[in-house]
């Protein structure tokens, strides 16, 4: 028997909660009883606390950092939820997903996902949605393309 649960995974770069909807006219309740929720400090926080320095003709120079941890972890935060993703379509969990987030954050997610995942979305919506409520999330999505009816 097919599942037809639809599972939405709404995310930014630190913060996800997914949401399922289990058919026409059935609205949308939360899929699991937490949130996801990564560091979201700025890289002047995260690295070290000065940049290093070093010698180029005659005068000192403050040399960039290599590392923007900003966006590492936000690529973390990324990868961290492919793996949720991952291991729920392994156990069969949902039939069909939808993914809310950013362009920048749905790209990164994209990367991570593998065929079996990729093949079950069936909408993407480029947008920051985690500050919405279940309801407003739903009049958003109500419109999408791809998605079932809520």
């Amino acid at each position: 028997m097919k599942n037809s649960k639809t599972w939405i995974l709404v995310a930014d770069g630190a913060r996800a909660r997914i949401v399922e909807n289990n058919g026409p006219g059935k609205g949308l309740e939360p899929a699991l009883n937490y949130e996801f929720a990564a560091s979201h400090a700025p890289t002047r926080d995260i690295g070290s606390d000065k940049p290093g320095r070093g010698k180029g003709g005659g005068s000192h120079h403050v040399m960039d950092p290599k590392v923007n941890w900003h966006n590492f972890e936000k690529h973390l935060f990324a990868d961290s939820m492919a793996k949720v993703l991952e291991k729920a379509n392994n156990d069969h969990v949902f039939g069909a997903l939808v993914l809310v987030a950013p362009a920048k954050i749905m790209g990164e997610l994209r990367k991570k996902l593998g065929s079996g995942v990729k093949d079950k979305i069936t909408a993407e919506l480029g947008k920051d949605l985690t500050h919405l409520s279940l309801h407003e999330l739903g009049e958003h999505l109500a419109g999408v393309s791809g998605m079932v009816r809520l």
